[in-house]
């Protein structure tokens, strides 16, 4: 395999999950009995771009697919970062009726319907048929199309140029990644604003969110690599800011490299931050798996003597990262029997891999669990005041990364 953004033949192995099926494919009772897609979930860095990446194997209209069953609106902590974002971007870019915004992956329309709200005339695009659906319900318009540089000449074209591009949690998402930044410029007015937000790499591997891997994630970023790709296609990176979500994710502020706005110091002090810790250093790759290997013995010993003292541990959380730390865990229903959702696409249905049933909230609540494995660890404040009434009836609550942790 060569690298997605430079050429570069990748040789060195970041880390090896094994074999795991979509993080998003969600069954059935009925797909139950049918065969079950694995794919390899390993993970190469260029020592050339620095830019680290999965194999290819699995393909982006099977992974965002129809039936696509994550809804960003599920997570109220989520929905409040995008509405403080929105009404942030908008004074500072003096957004007004006269200005136009497109959402690359605009899933439900939790951002849009901000400036839906705000009467600024916007554009999802959307992929998924299941997310566009509940977008288009409460007045946004969608294009359910993947995005790349085709489709934004076609916007241009049509005189749809925008004055501002966002991408939340999708830049890490696209397999041709140099085609998806060629299409940012192609869609952006000449004065025009690109932010992205995406989990960073840096502190991926300093507190060890190894979950994050999974097919969906074709990327695993940093500035560096960022701002590689998006010089090679005349863009620049003018402006930087770290955000508490995903355990850590930078958002990037990005222009025309003709643009004349100055490079703000965040930008040199987060590649000073990068350099320093040695992201541009092939060592600090090569030693990641044995701290991912630490947090699947904890999860299975701790499930384990549970099981044995004859607790019973539940969990919450039906997301993407916790089948990546399921599968790659091997745990089944045995030890874990079910885990809540609030996603009413998702309950009724089962964990890819581990085929562990999805449950309402209401079901959690009712099993009177000892312990409550929260999955989406990044949530956890939000999930664990959401159920203060199992915490009254003597329920704990555990993550288990970045470790074991009992809360």
């Amino acid at each position: 395999m060569k690298c997605r953004h430079c050429g570069t033949p990748l040789v060195h192995t970041f880390l090896d999950l094994g074999f795991a099926p979509p993080s998003n494919a969600y069954l059935t009772a009925e797909g139950l009995t049918r065969p079950e897609k694995y794919y390899p979930l390993r993970v190469k860095v260029c020592e050339e771009c620095w830019l680290v990446q999965t194999e290819d194997y699995a393909q982006a209209e099977e992974l965002f697919s129809s039936s696509y069953a994550y809804f960003s609106s599920t997570s109220t902590t989520w929905l409040a970062h995008a509405a403080q974002y929105a009404t942030d971007i908008t004074r500072r870019l003096g957004l007004n009726q006269n200005s136009y915004v497109i959402e690359v992956a605009s899933n439900d329309g939790y951002l849009l319907k901000n400036f839906v709200a705000a009467g600024i005339s916007c554009l999802g695009i959307e992929p998924t048929a299941s997310t566009a659906a509940v977008a288009e319900q409460i007045g946004i318009p969608v294009m359910r199309e993947f995005f790349g540089e085709s489709l934004a000449q076609s916007l241009a074209a049509r005189g749809q140029q925008a004055d501002l591009i966002v991408g939340n949690n999708v830049f890490a998402h696209v397999p041709d990644i140099n085609d998806f930044a060629r299409g940012l410029k192609a869609a952006l007015k000449p004065a025009g604003v690109v932010t992205l937000e995406f989990p960073h790499l840096m502190q991926l591997i300093q507190d060890n969110l190894f979950d994050i891997v999974y097919h969906e994630h074709f990327s695993y970023l940093s500035l560096t690599a960022v701002e590689l790709i998006f010089n090679a296609v005349g863009l620049k990176v003018f402006d930087i800011e770290k955000c508490l979500t995903q355990g850590g994710s930078y958002r990037i502020y990005g222009c025309h490299a003709t643009d004349t706005r100055p490079i703000s110091q965040n930008v040199n002090d987060v590649m000073l931050e990068e350099s320093t810790f040695g992201l541009r250093t092939l060592g600090t790759y090569l030693h990641f798996q044995e701290k991912a290997n630490k947090v699947k013995n904890d999860l299975l010993e701790f499930l384990i003597q549970q099981k044995k003292a004859g607790k019973k541990v539940v969990a919450y959380g039906a997301a993407a990262k916790g089948n990546t730390l399921l599968n790659f865990a091997g745990v089944k229903p045995d030890l874990l029997p079910f885990v809540a959702d609030a996603a009413t696409a998702k309950q009724r249905h089962f964990m890819p891999g581990s085929h562990i049933e999805i449950v309402t909230p209401e079901a959690l609540s009712a099993s009177r669990p000892d312990y409550v494995l929260i999955l989406p660890w990044n949530i956890a404040a939000e999930v664990i005041a959401q159920n203060a009434s199992l915490s009254a009836a003597g329920a704990r609550f555990v993550t288990a990364l970045p470790q074991l942790k009992i809360l």
